[in-house]
């Protein structure tokens, strides 16, 4: 059965196997499930494999330079509050190009769900190291290994006080529908870093590795306790899942808008004050 979202007659990019499909089709289920309406929905992408996301699923959409779409997302909920706006691209998109953008945005705290197709590697660009690849993984750019840290999202979100902290594995299908269904329900940010395999550029990091190496986070941790969340983020072996932190504040468009609903374009202007404005300068 075609998936209502879905834009099933436009070809497809991606290799495959590649984690990519089992995301898109995630993010229609939920999008349905919470019966969104697609006429006020966005999703907005930089460049990369997981950037084309947008090109498959019947919202509106917007896809930037590499590493951009937070601002743009940012600026979107701002703009017009009754929008859901999503922010999602890869690994490399979001914490290497967009690192800076993403600490900004967790201290910001927009209404908007933040989702990172974390494959650990650069797949658009034939397999370099990405910023999550892992300490020895061999590529023909790094060929004797990856020498540096791993970045690590969901610690960082967490040291910025992120309102919402998840991290799920695509090979774990039921597990990440709940906690992706949560973040929607989250009132401001919320991060989803979603572990998937590329099946061409990454022999390591496979389907059989994610399931091997990762756990649920049990029902008794406490998602309200930040120092137990920042514990559980710094694990490697094996590596939790689940959602790490949660906790509501002012959002960044009632911050900047105070209880300003509507959105800008359906407000008046005085046209007089504007061009004073203009002229000012």
């Amino acid at each position: 059965m075609k998936h209502p979202l879905a834009r099933t007659e436009v070809d497809n990019a991606w290799c495959p196997g590649c984690g990519n499909f089992g995301i898109l089709k995630l993010l229609e289920e939920v999008l349905s499930e919470l019966e969104l309406d697609p006429k006020q929905t966005v999703i907005v992408s930089g460049i990369g494999q997981a950037a084309k996301t947008p090109y498959y699923i019947d919202t509106h959409m917007f896809c930037g330079l590499h590493g951009r779409a937070l601002p743009v997302a940012t600026t979107l909920k701002a703009s017009n509050p009754a929008l859901k706006v999503i922010a999602e691209g890869g690994d490399g998109d979001m914490y290497g190009e967009g690192g800076n953008h993403f600490m900004h945005t967790v201290r910001r705290n927009p209404d908007i769900v933040h989702i990172v197709h974390n494959n650990m590697v650069y797949g658009l660009t034939k397999g370099q190291a990405s910023p999550t690849s892992q300490k020895g993984f061999q590529t023909p750019v790094q060929a004797n290994g990856v020498t540096n840290e791993p970045f690590n999202p969901v610690s960082v979100a967490l040291a910025l006080k992120a309102g919402f902290v998840s991290r799920v594995s695509i090979g774990n299908r039921d597990h990440a529908r709940k906690v992706l269904k949560e973040a929607f329900l989250h009132k401001g940010y919320a991060l989803v870093d979603i572990f998937q395999p590329c099946v061409v550029f990454n022999k390591v990091n496979t389907y059989q590795w994610f399931k091997d190496n990762t756990y649920e986070l049990e029902s008794k941790h406490d998602t309200s306790d930040l120092p137990a969340a920042m514990y559980k983020a710094l694990e490697n072996d094996p590596i939790p899942i689940g959602i790490f932190y949660r906790s509501e504040s002012p959002t960044f468009e009632k911050n900047v808008r105070a209880d300003e609903k509507s959105a800008l374009y359906e407000m008046s202007h005085d046209l007089h004050r504007v061009q004073a404005l203009f002229e000012e300068y």
